[in-house]
């Protein structure tokens, strides 16, 4: 595991010697061991942190259901018809009536596994979003370790919803961290690949493209650079193959994303313009506004972090794709031009660099894993209640209860 931060059982000295008797201990699966006092505070390992990604499913799955038609839920929720309705087009190569607006990643992965297992639709979507969301955490784990695996898994109720209600996200942070694992494995051609299939689930998987291109650059490693190069030019090619047939523009779906209410006309502006301006424009309920500028702080303490400690800079040096990454990611998060999406949708935007706040915080998570399971049984309840409507929950219940 390539964890930037050490571990729990090399913070203890088994050099040391005490006149007081050892206490008892409790064997890690690493083959360590640690006082039985501190089995709390020891990494959570892959396999406890895909039982804790697996009770959140199985809550939130169950919380939903209780409420109201789950499938019903699935289909009202984000983007999840026109994802279907794509994944359909795609299958039979029809796009009479299709409207383009969202990246088409997820339909063809969909478009994919329903042409080779039958399966609808909408199972197709769950599936993806579910292995992928599993795949995501796992990678974390092998990234960064258990703790910021953990509170990746169950810190953002968008990430749950995503997860497993339907939604890109989950297939793009599968991809963009397989693409930072290869990276750390110098398996370059393999990280060009993900980060390629990465852009055309989230168009903003380019930066690691770019970043990849860079560090090869930088390495003095022009073969490998052309490799990569080529990579990225073959799956962009054919993403835009059938947009330019179909619709007569290869960037048809990079010019979806136009509005007369982007400031001055472009994508991003200045920082902060739309989150305020939306905000203003669309008084959102007082629990709204308190989560999404909740996370808007956080990251921005977090990027606070990221410039005044030395253990992210030194981070910085080891892994220069990752920040090639974040850096214009961030950036983009708070300049987004759309005041209807840009406060609202922030904590869903902000999910690819989830791991990065943490890594920035680090000291200030809680290493106690009684406290990571209790945030998990907790976050997966307010995540479907936030899917579902808070105010529609509250009339659900009291229907209920007359």
């Amino acid at each position: 595991m390539l964890a930037p931060w050490p571990s729990r059982e090399a913070l203890i000295d088994p050099t040391s010697t005490s006149d007081v008797s050892t206490p008892p201990t409790v064997t890690l699966s690493s083959g360590g061991s640690v006082p039985l006092r501190n089995k709390w505070g020891v990494d959570p390992s892959q396999r406890e942190v895909l039982a804790l990604c697996l009770t959140t499913w199985i809550l939130f799955v169950s919380s939903v259901a209780l409420l109201r038609n789950y499938f019903t839920a699935v289909d009202n929720f984000g983007d999840s018809s026109a994802y279907m309705t794509l994944a359909a087009a795609i299958r039979h190569w029809d796009f009479r009536g299709i409207v383009i607006k969202q990246f088409w990643g997820l339909p063809y992965a969909m478009a994919v596994l329903s042409r080779i297992t039958g399966v609808s639709d909408r199972t197709a979507l769950l599936l993806v979003s579910l292995v992928s969301s599993f795949l995501g955490a796992a990678l974390a784990y092998r990234l960064w370790g258990g703790w910021v695996a953990g509170f990746f898994a169950i810190l953002s109720f968008d990430w749950m919803q995503r997860s497993y209600l339907g939604g890109s996200e989950p297939l793009f942070v599968a991809l963009l961290f397989g693409s930072f694992l290869a990276v750390r494995n110098e398996r370059w051609l393999l990280a060009s690949v993900l980060a390629s299939l990465a852009t055309v689930v989230r168009p903003l998987g380019v930066f690691a493209l770019v970043g990849i291109g860079i560090t090869l650059l930088w390495k003095r490693d022009y073969r490998k650079f052309l490799l990569a190069t080529a990579i990225g030019l073959v799956i962009g090619v054919l993403y835009t193959l059938p947009l330019a047939s179909h619709f007569g523009d290869p960037m048809a779906t990079v010019n979806s994303y136009h509005s007369q209410e982007w400031q001055g006309g472009w994508l991003f502006g200045f920082p902060f313009y739309a989150i305020i301006r939306g905000t203003l424009m669309e008084p959102p309920p007082l629990t709204n506004l308190i989560l999404s500028f909740g996370w808007i702080f956080l990251v921005l303490l977090a990027i606070v972090a990221m410039v005044k400690t030395r253990r992210f800079r030194e981070y910085s040096r080891a892994h220069p794709v990752e920040i090639m990454f974040i850096g214009p990611y961030i950036w983009c998060l708070y300049t987004y031009n759309y005041p209807h999406w840009a406060r609202g949708n922030f904590a869903r935007f902000a999910i690819p660099i989830l791991p990065f706040v943490l890594i920035a915080l680090y000291c200030q998570i809680p290493k106690d894993r009684r406290v990571l399971w209790a945030t998990g049984l907790v976050t997966p309840l307010l995540a479907a209640a936030s899917a579902i409507g808070v105010s529609n929950v509250l009339h659900l219940l009291r229907g209920a209860l007359k």
